[in-house]
């Protein structure tokens, strides 16, 4: 029997997630209701609040990818129709992504692990003798690739406003050989959450010629990302900051350096024909487009949760996301302000805008400290240390040195340096209003009355001493 006597497969899919009832809101997320053990034997709802390194699944994402597991096949080469629906939706979702990126008609959709492997793809695609440039203020999935890669890096200062990053990059391009050049930027970052001026900074690459590269993977879980608007040649991101954490992430844009440099993974699928020539070597024509840089068998899985991840944010708007993320903004912000012990950690100002990620250090506390007290004392998860951003980290802690801990400060990373580390809290959609309000409450009695129990250092952790009470 032919498959034109099938149903199509995406029909086939559709029926199937039907039979399984999606859950009244598609921002509910998985864990939502797990308790978790605090010191004293108590349990409690764990408060997640440690979105900026891995969101939790969407229910949405999650029962999406339940009701395609069965269905489940080989992508692009295979006669049987499983394998025939996985290819359709593998390449729906491309397409999905690129609407959800507001794409270029020209524009591909590389499917990758993550952001880091997205910008690593791209340094590597990036011609001989390009000029990149980063600031400090980078992750290091940002600010590490190039150099990696052999390219020529010029590592600017962290700006402290948006008008002075502007004219930093600007002064740094006109002093710049001829030549390909190319900027690396965040466009919210990991460790304050403040938004940087993406458009501007495109704007003035464009007027010498340079190319960008936005690192989204702290932006598009909260904003919505217009490449047209903004202008960028290309864009990264990671699906487990999105709520599809199942191995996949994306780098879209421009072709043309993709498409002429070599494959980044050699292996089948990148292949468009290989011949043993006579003299025993092998000949190799390579894809062009997405699958030049796709060899192997693709996470199918991981793009069709991003897919679904990016249809449940559109669907659900990202004007009322972001509305009600900046009064939680504004609620966290106004609640740690009444503790005079606590600095929160800004590079643009305490009023600039930012996504719902804020770090900050509290007077006579090592920040390992305080978060282990958090979590052991009142099921709250949030993070500490220098967030994979150590030079913005150290810039913005200056002079203040660790505070020394019952469990003992960090080692610093460098022989001869201080040691620094400072507590991150970050949310997204899928968090509610109580957990902001009991970790604000949290952080005021920690202060006020000390922790309750005593610590110790455990494999380089602070970890609660149960065996005994503080």
């Amino acid at each position: 029997m032919s498959l034109a006597s099938h149903p199509s497969p995406a029909a086939t899919l559709g029926s199937a997630r039907s039979a399984r009832p999606l859950p009244s809101t598609p921002l509910a997320v998985l864990g939502h209701d797990v308790e978790v053990p605090l010191a004293n034997g108590d349990k409690v709802a764990y408060a997640a609040l440690d979105y900026a390194a891995s969101a939790p699944a969407l229910q949405r994402v999650w029962d999406e990818v339940a009701a395609y597991a069965p269905y489940y096949g080989s992508v692009h080469r295979g006669a049987g129709y499983l394998s025939q629906l996985s290819t359709d939706l593998f390449e729906q979702s491309r397409r999905t992504v690129a609407e959800f990126l507001d794409l270029r008609e020209d524009d591909q959709v590389v499917f990758t692990r993550a952001t880091t492997d997205s910008l690593n793809l791209l340094a590597g695609a990036v011609p001989a003798g390009t000029q990149v440039f980063a600031f400090e203020t980078e992750h290091h999935a940002s600010l590490l690739p190039w150099a990696h890669a052999g390219l020529t890096v010029t590592c600017l200062r962290a700006p402290r406003s948006h008008a002075e990053a502007v004219a930093a990059f600007d002064a740094a391009l006109a002093e710049a050989p001829e030549g390909p050049k190319l900027l690396c930027v965040t466009g919210a970052s990991n460790v304050t959450g403040e938004l940087w001026p993406v458009a501007e900074l495109t704007r003035t690459a464009h007027r010498y010629g340079a190319r960008v590269v936005l690192d989204a993977a702290q932006l598009a879980p909260h904003h919505r990302v217009s490449v047209r608007e903004l202008g960028v040649d290309w864009i990264a991101f990671s699906g487990h900051k999105l709520y599809a954490p199942f191995g996949a992430g994306v780098l879209a844009g421009r072709a043309d350096w993709l498409d002429e440099a070599e494959p980044y993974l050699a292996g089948g699928g990148a292949t468009r024909t290989v011949a043993r020539e006579t003299d025993g070597s092998v000949a190799v024509q390579w894809h062009t487009g997405p699958a030049r840089h796709e060899a192997g068998s693709p996470n199918v899985i991981g793009v069709y949760a991003i897919a679904a991840a990016c249809r449940a944010l559109t669907e659900a708007g990202f004007d009322a996301l972001e509305a009600r993320e900046r009064a939680l903004v504004a609620r966290l912000k106004a609640g740690l302000a009444e503790v005079p012990e606590v600095r929160v950690l800004n590079l643009f100002g305490a009023d600039a805008d930012r996504v719902g990620v804020l770090s900050f250090v509290v007077r006579g506390w090592n920040s390992s400290h305080f978060s282990a007290a958090l979590s052991a004392e009142y099921g709250i998860g949030v993070r500490d240390g220098l967030f994979c951003a150590h030079p913005l980290v150290r810039t913005l802690l200056g002079d203040e040195e660790a505070a020394p801990s019952e469990c003992g400060a960090p080692e610093a990373s460098l022989p001869g340096e201080r040691s620094l580390n400072a507590i991150r809290v970050s949310f997204g959609a899928g968090t509610p209003d109580e957990h902001v309000d009991r970790f604000l409450t949290a952080v005021r009695e920690l202060v006020t009355d000390g922790a309750a129990w005593t610590y110790r250092n455990e494999g380089g952790r602070c970890v609660v001493d149960t065996r005994r009470e503080g």
